[in-house]
């Protein structure tokens, strides 16, 4: 019965029995069958169909809102009696760029999560350097990193997306009034940016040096600090894309070197001899999220 309650569940979170179907890679008329044998063995009609479309009946609305619990508690159930097993299941260590703003990794892992319900996704925020080192090692199965280095045939080189660099700067400061700020003209106001003390001057050397940022830089590990410094006008973060401004307290500004745009790359990377089923699979989803 549990396998028919997911498919219940499918149904109705996506709306259509075809692409339920298509979720758990069987026929449409396959889990038509099964969610009516599920109400048969409740007695009761769960989805109240149409030519196209479908409602919920009164007891079907019930019943999904109870199942959705139930299956929870089962889920939660198994994890724990696999960890007292002694077997906690498998594990997918995933590196994230540290300052990293989009969406797209969180949905890799809603979506890898729902796919791979026993697999535990462990997470590593670090900078550029240190992801690379963990990879390296082995201490990470895939990373998403920015591309500060030529690729290398030792590694799985997936390239995500291309954003350009904005300057996320305070609402009150007459910077925030450009369309597009130079480099050049940052330079006496502080670049703000995310890092542990041991990665800073690696950080420091890449943006002054590569980038070619002239401002002094001030570091922080975390998010909520920078962000805080940045509202109240003590310097700038790099943000990719116009950002999403918190209410009207910040602004983002393109950021130019020579009236042209500052690209970062973003990149997926696996070591391409520890390559595994669960991180080619993770890479897909991300792809997908791009």
């Amino acid at each position: 019965m549990l396998k028919q309650i997911r498919y219940f569940q499918s149904v109705v979170q996506l709306g259509s029995f075809t692409e339920a179907a298509q979720a758990h890679y069987i026929s449409q008329s396959a889990i038509s069958q099964q969610i009516r044998a599920l109400e048969e063995e409740l007695g009761v009609t769960l989805l109240e169909r149409k030519k196209r479309s479908f409602t919920l009946t009164p007891a079907g609305e019930y019943f999904y809102r109870k199942s959705l619990v139930l299956v929870a508690d089962y889920d939660r159930m198994i994890r724990g009696l696999q960890k007292i097993a002694g077997n906690g299941g498998a594990l997918l260590k995933v590196g994230l760029l540290k300052g990293y703003s989009g969406k797209e990794f969180n949905a890799a892992v809603s979506a890898f999560t729902a796919q791979y319900p026993d697999v535990t996704v462990e997470v590593t925020h670090a900078n550029h350097d240190a992801l690379y080192d963990l990879l390296r090692s082995g201490g990470l199965d895939i990373v998403l990193n920015d591309q500060r280095r030529a690729f290398s045939d030792e590694y799985v080189n997936i390239v995500l997306d291309i954003r350009e660099y904005y300057a996320e700067l305070s609402a009150n400061s007459p910077l925030a009034q450009l369309d597009g700020a130079e480099i050049a003209e940052l330079k006496n106001t502080p670049l703000i940016l995310l890092s542990t003390p041991e990665q800073q001057e690696t950080e420091r050397r890449f943006y002054t040096n590569d980038l070619g940022f002239m401002s002094e830089i001030h570091f922080t590990e975390y998010i909520d600090d920078a962000l805080m410094q940045v509202i109240q006008g003590r310097g700038f973060m790099l943000i990719e894309g116009s950002g999403d401004a918190v209410q009207t307290t910040t602004k983002a500004v393109r950021l130019l070197r020579g009236g042209k745009p500052i690209l970062r790359r973003y990149c997926a990377f696996m070591k391409e001899d520890r390559q595994n089923e669960y991180a080619n699979a993770f890479a897909e989803i991300l792809k997908e999220q791009f």
